[in-house]
């Protein structure tokens, strides 16, 4: 429990994170899983999904909600299965 109020605010603050990270990380991921269903069922879109991908990662790692190491690996792996349908 904290004991002083710079503790509790800190407390406050770290769980709106939290709950903002948790939604911003979910909808990526719901963003790279629209990409890949586009990607199997409907190619022609395909690449306007990886587009809407690739600038949601872009955007995660700007915030720091990944690394951006990570999110240049996805985007690579998600341009190479595009190219992979081709």
């Amino acid at each position: 429990m904290a004991t002083s109020r710079s503790a509790e605010k800190r407390i406050r603050v770290n769980e709106s994170k939290r709950v903002r990270n948790a939604a911003h990380k979910s909808a990526l991921r719901t963003t790279i899983k629209r990409y890949e269903a586009a990607l199997a069922n409907d190619p022609a879109n395909a690449p306007a999904h990886l587009q809407k991908a690739i600038k949601a990662l872009d955007k995660a790692a700007a915030k720091g909600l990944i690394h951006k190491n990570a999110a240049s690996r996805k985007k690579s792996r998600l341009t190479r299965n595009l190219a992979k349908q081709a």
